[in-house]
């Protein structure tokens, strides 16, 4: 199943001599995510402190660009300079949902967009990379199969926010949106599970 997670190598690649100047500097890849989940947690907090500025909204898929290149490099450090660790590995998936949740919950905000459906996009999205995890306790890989995967959620909330911030879309087209999100991060989740089964013997 296409998903933007298939561009990653790629992404990785243009990170490399950053990721290799963060190394010499002595930055670790845990510092990195938790850096990227507090900078997520402050973006997040400012939009929804401010949400009736919808312009604040721009800064969403600002930073998830931003954050998008920190989950590479956090994740480069880690595998290219002997950086792994257990501790690494629950950080990297907490920080990961958390992050994301604290960014999608602003839009629940906005006038006339339905609270109920940003939270189950949110629901969704959560049981989505848990069914991803739970692929090694059944002796498959971490799933990341898309459509709805967590770079894809990324570009599809980055351009709501750009729309909401430029007052493109109104809020009956942001709820449709959203199911329509909710309704890929369902089936992603159904996959994930499907692959993960696929990938081991009966």
């Amino acid at each position: 199943m296409l998903s933007i997670y298939q561009l990653k190598p790629r992404f990785q690649n243009l990170l490399r001599p950053l990721v290799r100047r963060l190394h010499a500097l002595g930055i670790t890849a845990n510092q990195v995510t938790v850096a990227a989940l507090v900078l997520s947690l402050l973006v997040a907090g400012s939009v929804a402190l401010w949400a009736e500025q919808t312009w604040l909204f721009a800064l969403i898929p600002l930073w998830m660009l931003a954050r998008m290149a920190l989950n590479a490099i956090d994740g480069m450090l880690a595998r290219e300079f002997g950086q792994q660790s257990r501790l690494g590995a629950y950080l990297n998936e907490l920080c990961d949902v958390v992050a994301d949740s604290a960014l999608y919950l602003p839009f629940a905000l906005l006038p006339g967009v339905s609270a109920m459906t940003v939270v189950l996009v949110a629901l969704l999205a959560l049981f989505s990379e848990y069914a991803g995890v739970l692929g090694p306790m059944v002796g498959a890989s971490r799933r990341y199969d898309g459509p709805m995967g967590k770079s894809d959620r990324a570009f599809a909330f980055g351009v709501l926010a750009t729309g909401v911030a430029c007052g493109w879309l109104p809020a009956s087209w942001v709820n449709g949106a959203l199911l329509l999100i909710a309704a890929l991060a369902l089936y992603t989740l159904v996959n994930r599970v499907r692959q993960g089964l696929n990938e081991t013997p009966a």
